[in-house]
């Protein structure tokens, strides 16, 4: 069995990732361009640059990290890209040099650390990058067990006459991960794209950000500033200084 490493989800995806997600949402952007205030904006899982590109183009410092060859250098072959700096690594260390106005972190990527440890780490390297007026950013899904019966779930997403596609996993509530893959068929054809997370929940997350000397600022359900609910499915969290 081929080990489940850092950058195992970009090195298989990224030649089909722009296609599935080929533009960032307007209203995240606006959002996180307000919170950079103009200064320097650091990207944790920077990808092809769904999200890095739109900021740069609205004139912020953006760099970005990630663990993916492949993903990045299809960043690099966009127009614009000459304007970001990229360093590749697991962004639990964030391995750059220098203090940002803004950190973020979207798309559920967060949980691509692998362990509560490296989640904790990962907060307390961007406290370390962080500015006294800054802010950090966690966009990410609030977990939902119901999806899951005895630990497991098969759920189609795609049905055509010749295309089939299933997101298959497995859940281990003790440690709050999930292992799947999202299964895609066609004629004569079979893809795995796998995908490892630990989850964590809103508290459980704000927890960390005060083992790092952080604190929840606000609390969104979407970019426009809805707001959070039991009932929400997502969150945008602000952190910023405790002091």
């Amino acid at each position: 069995m081929t080990e489940y490493k850092d950058e195992t989800y970009g090195e298989h995806v990224a030649d089909i990732y722009d296609d599935w997600f080929p533009t960032a949402d307007p209203d995240a952007i606006a959002f996180l361009t307000r919170l950079a205030n103009g200064g320097k904006v650091l990207e944790l899982g920077i990808g092809t640059g769904r999200f890095a590109l739109p900021l740069a183009k609205n004139n912020l410092d953006v760099h970005g990290l990630d663990a993916s060859e492949s993903m990045v250098a299809r960043l690099r072959n966009k127009a614009g890209v000459d304007k970001i700096a990229v360093t590749m690594g697991n962004f639990a260390d964030v391995q750059v040099e220098g203090e940002f106005q803004l950190v973020y972190v979207v798309f559920n990527t967060f949980f691509a650390l692998q362990s509560q440890e490296m989640q904790v780490r990962c907060f307390r390297n961007v406290a370390s990058h962080l500015a006294r007026t800054g802010a950090f950013v966690i966009e990410a899904f609030v977990p939902d067990l119901t999806r899951f019966v005895k630990g497991q779930t098969i759920r189609p997403m795609r049905i055509t006459t010749d295309r089939l596609e299933l997101d298959v996993g497995e859940h281990d509530p003790l440690t709050q991960k999930v292992v799947s893959q999202k299964v895609v068929m066609t004629d004569g054809n079979l893809r795995l794209y796998p995908v490892q997370i630990r989850y964590a929940w809103p508290s459980e997350l704000d927890l960390m950000a005060q083992l790092a000397g952080l604190r929840l600022r606000e609390r969104y359900s979407g970019w426009q500033r809805e707001p959070f609910t039991a009932d929400s499915q997502k969150h945008i969290s602000v952190y910023e200084w405790d002091s």
